[in-house]
């Protein structure tokens, strides 16, 4: 006896599969400038390590002797692979059948997928591309009936937050569920010109008498990247690709490691002449913050996330050391640093992450405080600056702040970690306090200066006098600022914390788990 017929049958259920929805959609995807599920999976994991499971699910078409005439496979594909190295479950959706929709997908596999990455803590790649396994009209017909909408096992994807990384791409047009799987992440990709995000399409839009739009106007990357829906974009899906690794290579595979090591290829020693005059004198102009990072940080090892929301506020990994950290430090050339309703969501998000995969955290500080105004408040930003303020207190990291020049008011409190003791530097270009003397100087000494002869004059005589004891020098005095550094000493300084910080830092769960 014998199983060849068997395994004959396996080979060719196998082959069925891989053809997807056929030549003419396999055809039609690229036309469209996607890959498919397939190639994308060769492309973004390990060569030869995709382990597919369930790939005989699907609908089959039998005849009346119940042979197999006919197979449309599941428009879901998942499994297990390695990236750089490391295990991951990689999952996506067939956009080649039924659009991605519940039309053509085994529910079960989705769960499955969700399942076995949170039970076996692994990280979790999903590539969506259409519905991501929402419902269609069509899909009343198909049944026999319509359904409740529920979110089953939407508990098991909220709680893998908390253990190890999530990552979701935007690789077509993605709406529904697959937009909510997207948003539900720590880190999330659209690319450019391919891809679209939205709750319903333009269809459903129209029909709600809200206008006619097209895809684009709904939901490309420039709505979504800049309103923090999506953290980031990529030209193409190789690129795309390419910050899926990059991202994932300063992370745990879970929160019961330490972030990994890399081998050490730039000096801890190396002093950068240029950070000396960085910082321009005069404190109303600007400069580049992003050029501090990349100079005190292991060479070309920041990486940035969020960088077109919230655009006050820079945040990203970088190594110091070979040692991952997590950094954010305020821009001036937006708001001159001020903290704004999106600068602090995207904060409190970005310090969650680094909590919750045990990064320790850098804050480089030039904050003259919250943006003031009519359309911040408008914003609720004191709601969402408490926020961030109550996260960095709640985060379970070591933290360590440098300011490079302001500190001002309750979002310049920032320099500390409530609760903790930790190191804090300074700059001699520091400037603190409850908020520019600039700003309140004509209200603090009103009466005074309403019975001078000369306003001006006395005015410049005040503000002299007051920047006389505004020297981060007095502070430091008093041990308000632990130490004042010279700029060039930045990165050995911050070296030899990341490396005390590692040996400081458990792994385990953060207690309050990443919200996505």
């Amino acid at each position: 006896m014998s199983w060849d017929r068997e395994i004959d049958e396996l080979h060719a259920r196998s082959a069925l599969a891989h053809q997807m929805g056929g030549e003419e959609k396999v055809a039609r995807q690229h036309k469209f400038g996607k890959l498919t599920i397939r190639e994308r999976l060769d492309a973004i994991v390990d060569r030869d390590t995709f382990h597919e499971i369930g790939e005989l699910a699907g609908r089959g078409q039998y005849n009346e002797n119940g042979e197999l005439k006919a197979f449309m496979p599941s428009n879901f594909v998942f499994g297990t692979a390695d990236i750089d190295g490391r295990p991951v479950v990689v999952s996506g959706d067939d956009f080649t059948v039924r659009g991605g929709s519940a039309d053509a997908s085994i529910p079960a596999k989705r769960v499955q997928a969700e399942g076995i990455a949170y039970e076996l803590r692994l990280p979790h790649i999903r590539l969506v591309d259409g519905m991501g396994g929402g419902g269609s009209v069509k899909t009343i017909e198909m049944a026999g009936r319509t359904y409740i909408p529920e979110l089953r096992s939407w508990e098991v994807v909220v709680n893998h937050l908390g253990v190890a990384p999530s990552i979701s791409l935007a690789l077509g047009s993605v709406a529904g569920i697959g937009a909510a799987r997207v948003a539900t992440s720590h880190y999330s990709i659209i690319v450019r010109n391919t891809a679209q995000m939205m709750i319903a399409g333009p269809a459903l839009v129209d029909w709600a008498n809200l206008g006619i739009v097209s895809k684009e106007e709904l939901g490309d990357a420039r709505i979504h990247t800049r309103n923090g829906a999506i953290d980031d974009e990529a030209n193409t899906e190789s690129e795309a690709f390419q910050k899926v690794r990059r991202f994932l290579s300063y992370l745990p595979s879970n929160v019961d490691e330490l972030p990994p090591l890399t081998d050490l290829k730039d000096s801890t020693e190396r002093r950068d002449e240029m950070l000396l005059s960085v910082v321009p004198q005069n404190p109303r102009k600007v400069y580049k913050m992003r050029a501090i990072i990349e100079s005190v940080a292991d060479q070309g090892s920041f990486f940035e996330i969020g960088a077109k929301w919230g655009c006050s506020m820079i945040c990203g990994f970088a190594r110091l050391g070979s040692i991952p950290v997590a950094i954010f430090a305020e821009d001036p050339y937006f708001y001159g640093g001020a903290w704004t309703a999106d600068s602090c969501r995207k904060l409190s998000r970005f310090i969650d992450l680094a909590s919750t995969f045990h990064l320790p955290l850098i804050h480089l500080e030039d904050c003259p405080g919250f943006l003031i105004g009519k359309e911040a408040e408008h914003a609720g930003t004191i709601r969402f600056g408490s926020q961030a303020l109550a996260a960095l207190g709640q985060s379970s990291v070591p933290f360590c702040c440098v300011v490079i020049r302001k500190a001002f008011g309750v979002a310049g409190g920032a320099n500390h970690k409530p609760g903790s003791h930790h190191f804090r530097y300074a700059w001699p270009s520091g400037d603190w306090g409850s908020l520019p003397i600039e700003g309140g100087i004509e209200v603090a000494y009103k009466a005074e200066l309403a019975e001078s002869d000369d306003y001006d004059a006395h005015l410049a005589k005040i503000k002299d006098r007051l920047n006389r004891l505004r020297s981060p020098f007095r502070s430091a005095e008093f041990f308000e600022i632990e130490e004042i550094i010279d700029p060039r000493e930045t990165r050995p300084i911050l070296c030899r914390w990341a490396s005390l910080a590692r040996k400081a830092t458990k792994p385990g769960c953060y207690t309050f788990t990443f919200r996505p």
